[in-house]
């Protein structure tokens, strides 16, 4: 395939990386001011930065291009394009995290959340670690953890730095160097703990997962979701 990156930061430079190597063609890379034409591209990934990934998700949707995103930050947005998407017969995948590993621990959290429903006797938190240039907070993965407990329990919010107080669950989030990302999800009582984690080693897993999910979207219409890539509904 013919693939057009928009945003060629560190992601950008992984996933070409594992595009090259499983056979694929960059032919845009895109990190802010280069002019393109997207339609000389057959799928384009982005993780650009939050201000201008709406913009490069509907350029893409326009002119009838497959768009992957990873970029968190702009989803205000995001019901106006799954409306742009179903009016041009577009396809469209927004994933939080695109790692294979991540998306296996969003359907353990599920699972998780629904077995702890009725135990009000333990308290849920969830504490996401990243690098220092992460520009968001909390990580648009930590608060797909919080929906996905939010969706089977009784749990109606979440927060960023609360308390646990009327069915909230309290998002910290921590900024150290280097870190590409820790997600732990924790059920706290007065006799016991349990915990869930997922600890990211390198970038490769999230660009493997982009790639893998820009193959997949290449000749379909639709709004799908890393769950339909993996088949883990």
């Amino acid at each position: 395939m013919k693939i057009a990156l928009l945003g060629y930061g560190r992601m950008g430079k992984e996933i070409e990386k594992i595009a090259l190597q499983r056979g694929h063609e960059i032919v845009i890379r895109y990190s802010g001011e280069e002019e393109y034409n997207i339609t000389d591209a057959d799928v384009a990934i982005d993780f650009s930065i939050p201000t201008v990934a709406y913009d490069n998700i509907t350029n893409c949707l326009k002119n009838n291009v497959p768009v992957v995103s990873g970029t968190t930050g702009w989803l205000d947005k995001y019901d106006e394009v799954v409306d742009l998407c179903k009016t041009n017969k577009g396809a469209f995948i927004y994933a939080s995290n695109f790692s294979l590993g991540v998306n296996i621990f969003f359907e353990l959290n599920k699972q998780l959340a629904k077995m702890m429903k009725n135990l009000d006797q333990y308290k849920t938190t969830i504490e996401e670690i990243h690098h220092t240039k992460k520009l968001d907070a909390p990580s648009g993965t930590a608060i797909t953890l919080a929906e996905g407990i939010i969706d089977n329990s009784l749990k109606s919010s979440w927060t960023l730095d609360g308390d646990t107080e009327n069915n909230n669950i309290p998002i910290t989030a921590v900024r150290t160097p280097d870190v590409p990302g820790t997600h732990t999800i924790s059920y706290d009582s007065i006799v016991d703990s349990i915990d869930i984690k997922h600890t990211a080693h390198n970038r490769q897993g999230f660009a493997l997962g982009a790639v893998i999910a820009s193959e997949w979207l290449a000749d379909k219409t639709g709004v799908f979701s890393m769950a339909d890539v993996l088949n883990l509904g």
